[in-house]
């Protein structure tokens, strides 16, 4: 045999081998997870997560994990096989975020789960590298110039783009169209406008996909995989030999990581002196900033200003669906000028009933359900509950806003008016430990403000001009009060919001 001859036959021994090794280190990774957490733990809590049994009662694991902290005396569980403690409790919350901030960082371990996306973005990291980049970040949002250049962004977003997509729906008689989608492709927009000065045009009237946008859907879902697996070591596995999830994950952080230093590129070509985009100002105020500095950054705004504003919008619309009357109060409110540029940032901060729907909303459905920390050193939260050095501890906003003892008997009613108790039916808030959609304490979302007015923007152009019918199962019966969301960092309605869009008679 020649040696042309030999190679083909080494390498396919070669292939044999190294499937046959990984095959190994899978089954491997398996035993070990299976000789750690089972059969030592046998509660019920454990076996429903393991073998997914809590989907026969409950449409999502939110609604599941709610149902458990209804049932606990303390609003707060151990779920051991995950090595966590979920809590409802707002006195933990408060403990965690504020009290005791430095015991409950990001921790290790979600760095590891998110490293490969967020990088070094200030979602993904603690101590000095945080606190640097939220006083910058904190400085930025907080500008007033930075605040009238997005709303003006917004406005136009929505004159030019939003609004004649939904008048084209409207004016197409029985024509449905996914109401999610529109908002996801607004919202990529819209940031990208904000953030970065560029403008991908994902919500042109032909309604081209941003392959960033994809890229970023893929790689967000597959990150809250790895969060939700009972042991690092399955994903951690896959990772090391790119196969499954993993090399799915990888090919789309390739593209996040392409796109990205395009969009650096290009802003960069542009100039930044006198621009007003956040990555203009960030670039103009850093010192010694790196590509990988500012494609953190990119992708952290990304993730902040994309998901959670149209996640909160496609729900809005959803239970604007089912109750006519709270529209028609918002459109009653909000009848000011011909189009959202007529409407100045002072007016809309006056629609106190629009705010109170748009918090309504939230609370039964916040963009972000759940967020993990991990106690760094052993300790006992206000309710009680001992947890040990090193575990990972999680606050559930989904589950609070579901929580009779927080918000009452009628708290899985959609009611706006149980914000309205300032003088003169004013809208009043709860404190961010009860209602912990923004976070709260030393974390609390600088983009806060931007986000809202950005909502309350959109809802009033919309509800203004048309009514939004949700149809197929997303819009009648229990399916309205619990859509089925999913897996991912952000909430997503699964198979979108199918929608008709009809003008308001005027």
């Amino acid at each position: 045999m020649d040696a042309t001859t030999g190679l083909p036959w080494a390498a396919q021994c070669l292939g044999m081998a190294f499937s046959a090794f990984s095959l190994c280190l899978v089954s491997l990774a398996v035993v070990l997870l299976l000789v750690r957490r089972w059969p030592w733990c046998s509660c019920h809590v454990c076996r429903a997560y393991l073998t997914g049994s809590w989907a026969k009662d409950f449409t999502n694991l939110g609604d599941w994990y709610a149902h458990l902290l209804r049932e606990s005396p303390t609003g707060t569980v151990h779920v051991h096989v995950l090595g966590c403690t979920v809590t409802a409790n707002p006195a933990n919350v408060e403990y965690m975020l504020k009290t005791n901030f430095d015991n409950f960082p990001k921790g290790k371990t979600f760095s590891a789960v998110l490293g490969d996306l967020l990088g070094g973005g200030i979602f993904n990291v603690d101590g000095d590298a945080w606190r640097h980049q939220r006083k910058m970040s904190s400085l930025e949002l907080g500008s007033v110039a930075v605040r009238s250049y997005a709303y003006k962004i917004v406005a136009q977003e929505i004159d030019a783009r939003l609004m004649p997509v939904l008048a084209a729906a409207a004016d197409d008689a029985g024509k449905i169209i996914d109401l999610q989608d529109v908002f996801r492709r607004f919202a990529f927009d819209t940031i990208c406008k904000i953030s970065f000065g560029l403008d991908p045009g994902c919500l042109e009237r032909e309604m081209p996909m941003s392959k960033l946008a994809a890229a970023f859907d893929a790689a967000t879902r597959l990150c809250a995989m790895r969060g939700a697996a009972a042991s690092p070591l399955l994903w951690k596995a896959k990772r090391l030999l790119n196969v499954g999830s993993e090399r799915e994950l990888r090919d789309a952080i390739k593209l996040v990581d392409e796109l990205a230093a395009a969009m650096i590129r290009e802003r960069r070509k542009l100039g930044v002196a006198n621009s007003h985009d956040l990555l203009s100002r960030f670039m103009a105020s850093a010192d010694a900033v790196d590509d990988k500095y500012l494609r953190d950054i990119v992708v952290s705004f990304l993730l902040a200003g994309r998901d959670t504003v149209s996640s909160a919008l496609t729900t809005l619309f959803m239970l604007l669906s089912n109750n006519p009357a709270v529209a028609a109060a918002m459109r009653a409110e909000a009848a000011t000028g011909d189009s959202l540029s007529a409407v100045t940032y002072e007016h809309l901060k006056d629609l106190h009933y629009t705010h109170a729907v748009l918090y309504e909303n939230m609370r039964l459905f916040p963009p972000v359900q759940f967020d993990s920390k991990f106690c760094a050193a052993a300790d006992v939260l206000p309710d009680g509950t001992y947890v040990s050095g090193g575990a990972r501890v999680m606050y559930h906003p989904y589950a609070m806003g579901r929580m009779p003892r927080i918000w009452g008997a009628d708290h899985a009613e959609f009611r706006p008016d149980r914000w309205l108790t300032g003088a003169g039916g004013s809208f009043v808030p709860e404190s961010l430990y009860k209602y912990p959609v923004f976070q709260a304490g030393l974390r609390v979302c600088l983009g806060k403000e931007l986000a809202v007015t950005e909502m309350k923007a959109v809802a009033v152009a919309v509800v203004r001009e048309f009514d939004v019918e949700v149809v197929g199962d997303s819009g009648s019966g229990a399916c309205a009060c619990a859509p089925k969301f999913v897996s991912g960092l952000t909430a997503s309605v699964s198979g979108g919001l199918p929608v008709r869009i009809r003008r308001v008679k005027k």
